[in-house]
């Protein structure tokens, strides 16, 4: 019984990337010391790697996973917290709209009738807005085959000639720390955008968290929104509202 409910906790990190304790603990009807003799198990024959409130996949510190993989997970949740997004989206906004499934999303569902003005490094969301938007101003800069990104310094220096007035930005990690990412040179132009914005919007789903990627972007003090489900681990969102961040849970 034991071997059998682990590989299947395998395959769900290979699926999502991440696992909390609560998912494993739900899904399984098991104790929070069985999924702990789990994990621990698990993490000693070279599986997963434990961390804080839960597990993550191996690699999943070093690697992102593939645009076309996460494009079809968590679709349920990604379209909840995109909704959710849309509320803070108001008329005639400058919005800065990062790359990822998620951000994608809120601009496919953009309400044209707001006539937001929109800068983006993402190529696939550039043509969402090109329907929706007043103007769309993409960032420049190399593109990331696969993703269809921008990034580098030409797009740090061409976004910090603009004053934005929202950030919706996306995470490849999320602990009580702050936010990750996994490619160098897309963190640092999301640190350029959250310095350079009036307010900052995270999305994440429950799978972002207690993953620490292998770039950091920024602490709790340079964000004002974060929007998740409520598969996320209460513990760290505890955490990150005591840190003065107002959490949005979609349900």
């Amino acid at each position: 019984m034991n071997q059998k409910r682990r590989r299947q906790i395998i395959q769900m990190l290979e699926e999502q990337q991440a696992i909390t304790n609560q998912e494993l603990m739900d899904c399984f009807g098991i104790s929070i010391e069985t999924v702990r003799r789990d994990l621990a198990y698990l993490e000693e024959h070279g599986m997963l790697t434990r961390v804080y409130g839960g597990a993550v996949w191996k690699e999943n510190a070093k690697t992102e996973p593939l645009y076309s993989r996460r494009e079809q997970k968590n679709n349920k949740e990604k379209e909840k917290i995109s909704n959710q997004a849309q509320v803070f989206i108001e008329q005639n906004d400058i919005v800065f709209f990062d790359l990822g499934t998620t951000v994608e999303s809120v601009a496919k569902n953009l309400d044209k009738e707001k006539k937001v003005h929109a800068f983006t490094n993402s190529i696939r969301a550039a043509v969402a807005l090109c329907e929706k938007c007043s103007n769309v101003i993409l960032t420049g800069g190399k593109i990331r085959d696969g993703e269809l990104s921008l990034s580098g310094t030409l797009a740090e220096d061409n976004i910090s000639k603009f004053n934005i007035q929202k950030a919706i930005i996306g995470a490849g990690g999320i602990t009580e720390e702050g936010i990750s990412d996994f490619i160098v040179d897309e963190a640092g132009l999301r640190n350029k955008v959250i310095k350079n914005a009036k307010k900052v919007i995270v999305l994440a789903d429950y799978a972002k968290f207690s993953v620490r990627a292998m770039c950091h972007v920024c602490g709790f003090e340079d964000i004002d929104v974060l929007i998740t489900d409520n598969k996320a681990p209460k513990d760290i969102l505890n955490i990150i509202r005591k840190k003065g961040v107002q959490v949005v849970v979609v349900k």
